[in-house]
């Protein structure tokens, strides 16, 4: 046999031991958690036969410190490479949990950086599957240092491409950064979790018992800590997911977020029901969802961070085929108040829309932010600021509805048009003042209160007056803070030629390395 035809022959014996490699005890055991394997997790995130794998052949540092051999393994624990989503570019790298636990060394560092490289260098985005062990002990310093150069990989590529991490089993330590610092976090429910330091160092450190679940389990993270963007019950149901939000994102900061053209039964120019969602009585709650899935295209919104700071509403959704972020306020939880979880929810997604070109959508029903002394203590006011400092900043086409109440300086910091709002309309149910009727009338009329045989009454009737003298739409219409009162009805007709209207909207904030967000 001539050297071509020995050539050919190490090509396919290589071929086939990496198909081999795999051991099937491990992979049984990855299935018997719930879990998939790294390859079956690609399968599905990717379209069928669309993905390309690099570097399937490089192997672990063989150095060996004393303290264990590192596992010889094509590959070394993850595997990278590109594909179509939904016929769009897109990167990802999958960690594989059957080769010495996915746990990160020099080589398995270095591939997922350069993969990361390549998904900047092209402008599509980036996806992470982890599962993994974390730092590889045998490696020491040199796993540490693959940690710190695909951090700041995450940070140049942060506003430039979506970087979207998918937790599909453990992510422990120094692992749970690259995650925290991409744009979205995608867990799965039991089987996935995620803290700095395990139940293990608990126990030893504060002598407490705590589970993984009950420590950095999908629950935990999803409605406490807020980490989690996005929980599925499966993993099938959690790559199906990423697919899903990736139909409304651009590939890059450079490019528009793709459009959707409306078949017939989609169009909706006038929703009646509109005009009769908010309730006559001030102080009764309504679902926004409910003003939300009116006004978009059907079936269009999809919800971010659903079981976080749910007084505010955040998410993705269509108006005549083309893509908006929502921020509303939710009278049904803490009556819509702004408090520090929900600002910095609010400020955050708002960020994201800013940097990729998704215009912004304000559904306004504020009373003004959650007083109390836990929240005075722990930073209302440098939390609260942060949704300011993201609304002002912003350059996208915002635009703002006032459904009901506007109160303060939250009226102030939800897009008022003194901040940049484009576009500021206000239904005939808008309620805009420097505080709520009640609170006015108790400073304004004190001593007639004091002095009045029958308070409780003249205090309705007072507030009932300053509702309808001073917090109505019409005196700030009448004074140029809104643009127009609008019929409810009519929104949505209303908010697509506004989009229209501001299609070519350029500006440019003053020159400077960065502002200096209070973080």
């Amino acid at each position: 046999m001539d050297v071509k035809g020995k050539n050919f022959t190490r090509f396919l014996d290589r071929q086939k031991l990496y198909k081999t490699q795999r051991d099937a005890k491990a992979i049984g055991k990855q299935h018997s958690k719930g879990k998939l394997t790294a390859w079956e997790r690609l399968d599905i995130l990717f379209d069928e036969d669309s993905f390309e794998e690099i570097d399937a052949y490089v192997t672990a540092d063989r150095t060996d410190t004393g303290f264990g051999k590192v596992k010889q393994a094509y590959g070394d624990g993850v595997i990278i490479g590109h594909g179509m989503i939904r016929g769009r570019l897109a990167f990802a790298y999958s960690q594989d949990f059957t080769v010495m636990g996915g746990s990160l060394g020099s080589v398995h560092a270095t591939k997922i950086m350069k993969i990361q490289e390549m998904a900047q260098k092209m402008g599509a985005p980036m996806i992470g599957l982890i599962d993994s062990g974390g730092a590889r002990i045998q490696e020491g310093v040199a796993s540490l240092a693959g940690y710190a150069g695909i951090f700041y990989r995450n940070v140049q590529s942060s506003g430039v491409i979506p970087q979207i991490s998918v937790i599909m089993g453990p992510a422990a330590g120094g692992a749970v950064y690259s995650p925290s610092i991409t744009d979205f976090v995608f867990m799965t429910n039991q089987t996935s979790y995620m803290f700095v330091t395990g139940p293990n160092v608990v126990k030893e450190v504060l002598n407490e018992d705590v589970s993984l679940n009950d420590l950095g389990g999908a629950g935990i993270h999803s409605k406490k800590s807020g980490v989690a963007h996005m929980v599925f019950e499966d993993e099938e149901n959690t790559l199906m997911g990423v697919r899903h939000l990736l139909s409304y994102l651009p590939a890059n900061n450079m490019e528009n977020p793709p459009e959707m053209e409306l078949s017939e039964d989609e169009t909706k120019d006038i929703e009646e029901k509109l005009r009769d969602i908010v309730p006559d009585d001030a102080n009764k709650p309504y679902d926004v969802k409910d003003v939300i899935n009116l006004i978009t295209d059907k079936r269009s919104f999809y919800e971010i961070s659903e079981n976080y700071a749910q007084n505010v509403v955040i998410g993705f959704a269509r108006l005549d085929g083309k893509v908006i972020g929502i921020i509303a306020n939710q009278p049904k939880v803490l009556a819509g108040t702004l408090d520090i979880n929900s600002s910095t929810k609010g400020a955050r997604f708002i960020r994201f829309c800013d940097a990729f070109n998704v215009p912004l959508l304000i559904l306004e029903d504020v009373p003004g932010f959650l007083p109390g002394i836990d929240q005075e203590h722990n930073g209302i006011i440098r939390h609260g600021a942060k949704m300011l400092y993201a609304f002002a900043d912003s350059t996208v086409p915002r635009i703002t509805v006032i459904l009901r109440k506007s109160y303060g300086g939250a009226y102030c910091v939800m897009n008022s048009k003194n901040l940049g709002g484009d576009f500021n309309f206000a239904w005939p149910t808008a309620e805009i003042a420097v505080m709520g009727p009640e609170g006015a009338v108790a400073i304004l009329y004190r001593k007639e209160l004091e002095a009045s045989d029958d308070p409780v009454a003249m205090k309705k009737e007072l507030a009932t007056k300053y509702r309808k003298e001073i917090a109505n739409p019409y005196v700030a219409d009448e004074r140029g803070f809104i643009d127009e009162v609008i019929d409810p009805a009519g929104t949505r007709l209303k908010l697509i030629r506004a989009y229209e209207a501001l299609e070519n909207k350029f500006m440019n904030n003053p020159a400077r390395k960065h502002g200096n967000i209070p973080l």
